[in-house]
């Protein structure tokens, strides 16, 4: 953007001009690819060690190599637009930093130094890079035109390595929930379903918000219906049809209740909220709204044995409330003798369920009642911010509420939540960086354009602090 001033007489008069500026965005588009992928995909692609040995306990060459490289490429770009980067961190949800530094810090009482400062290395790569992205080649609907064709391509892919390689790509396992269900090119057929569901969520959102036409709409979400079903994940089911209703009423109102979405939306995340409560169990009595979910999801009552899981971390959490035992450090790849997760092993007749199936346990376990309010406060501003963006840009808005109700529907029966292992912390981190960058786009116009008083902008501007000076230079050559 350049600011070119022109005197009229005495009076200065000024000239607002936006440059485009989509220089390197193919690469860290690129780069979100490989970022993605490596979270979904085993190690090396070996899908073998699955029915196997399970996950490896570290990373290969090649794979070490792209992480670094992605991480110096996310380095370089903050870097280089420092200025831009500064003002992203001021309208970014602080507590996405806040957690990132209590993870950092939580090495220090890790009962596992080593394994969570293996997973810092990729919190510290994966917000960096979605910073990065954000940061170049910037418009309104970029977020989304970037995963939603990573996200088909992945769900095409594990269509057809389930035809080619059903052995590989079909859970072989005997027990009654994992009998014939697929994973296709994810570790696990909730991994699958979790994909598919936001493949479902990006697709019905296009078509809804004039994005896609009508039939490559029905193709993408014909693609991910067909990977939802054959993952038999009840979960991501579930969260799918919640979600896409969610979306047809947000998009597609009837007049009369267009302006009570914001106090529709309050009302499902107090209700989500009661129901991450119940299963924390911190309330007396709530734990009793749990029979619902499980009728939902046509889990049983023990919701296919995660309350006895919860039942058993419950007891680990009580030894450390506060602080937790350190950001990730709880689950090693494999059950190890002497590690507090071999628990499980004696406990439960040899299952060894890898993590807590539930996102906000997770959290707890990690870094106790102080990573878990941290947690609470990033979903809290997550909402307020798009809310802010409602009156401004509806449809975008819509999408980050619904990516919202979606996770926090899948972190009831599944660990997802700032987890370094899960696909969905990169989509939700990109989520985040994007919804701030939204926010400043907004601001700077109103800054440099001048919104009229009393607008939506300026409203909104009110409550986005910005000092702009960094970004006002002279035009060179009339550009």
């Amino acid at each position: 953007m350049a600011i070119d001033k022109k005197t009229t007489g005495t009076a200065p008069r000024r000239r607002t001009i936006w440059l485009r500026d989509d220089r390197h965005s193919t690469l860290l588009a690129a780069s979100m690819w490989v970022l993605i992928v490596l979270m979904i995909v085993p190690e090396g692609f070996d899908y073998q060690s699955l029915t196997t040995s399970g996950a490896p306990t570290s990373g290969g060459a090649i794979s070490r190599l792209l992480w670094l490289g992605l991480l110096s490429l996310s380095a370089v770009v903050v870097c280089w637009r420092a200025g831009l980067a500064w003002l992203l961190a001021r309208a970014l949800n602080p507590f996405l930093l806040l957690f990132v530094a209590l993870a950092l810090v939580s090495v220090t009482w890790s009962i596992d130094p080593a394994l969570s400062l293996r997973r810092m290395f990729r919190m510290s790569t994966i917000v960096p890079a979605s910073a990065a992205f954000v940061l170049i080649g910037w418009h309104a609907r970029r977020f989304q035109n970037v995963l939603r064709p990573i996200l088909t391509v992945m769900l095409i892919g594990s269509l057809a390595f389930g035809l080619a390689a059903p052995s590989l790509a079909i859970h072989q396992e005997t027990s009654s929930e994992l009998l014939g269900a697929w994973r296709g090119l994810a570790d696990h057929k909730n991994s699958l379903g979790d994909l598919a569901c936001l493949g479902m969520v990006f697709w019905l959102h296009a078509w809804l918000a004039g994005e896609a036409r009508a039939a490559p709409a029905l193709v993408g979400a014909g693609i991910a219906g067909a990977c939802l079903f054959l993952s038999r994940s009840s979960t991501s089911l579930a969260a799918a049809v919640f979600v896409m209703v969610f979306m047809l009423m947000a998009l597609r109102p009837p007049a009369a209740l267009r302006p009570y979405l914001p106090v529709l939306v309050v009302l499902l995340v107090v209700t989500l909220s009661i129901y991450s409560l119940a299963v924390l169990d911190l309330v007396p009595g709530l734990h009793s709204l749990l029979t619902p979910i499980a009728l939902l999801t046509g889990k049983s009552a023990t919701l296919t044995g995660r309350t006895e899981i919860w039942s058993i971390l419950s007891d680990h959490i009580s030894s450390h409330p506060l602080l937790g035992t350190g950001y990730g450090a709880y689950w090693t790849a494999r059950p190890i003798p002497g590690a507090d997760s071999y628990a499980f092993i004696w406990r439960m007749a040899s299952f060894y369920p890898a993590s807590a199936h539930n996102g906000y346990i997770e959290v707890l376990n990690d870094l106790g009642c102080v990573g878990l309010a941290c947690l609470f406060a990033y979903l809290g501003t997550q909402v307020r911010q798009s809310l802010l963006l409602l009156s401004i840009d509806r449809s975008q808005a819509i999408l980050y509420l619904a990516l919202f109700f979606q996770q926090a529907l899948a972190n009831l029966s599944e660990s997802h939540w700032f987890s370094v292992r899960s696909v969905d912390f990169v989509v939700m981190t990109l989520a985040t960086m994007a919804l701030a960058r939204g926010l400043l786009q907004v601001r700077l116009h109103l800054v440099f354009d001048a919104a009229p008083s009393g607008s939506a902008p300026q409203r909104l501007g009110a409550r986005l602090p910005l000092r702009p000076a960094a970004f006002v230079r002279p035009a060179r050559g009339g550009r």
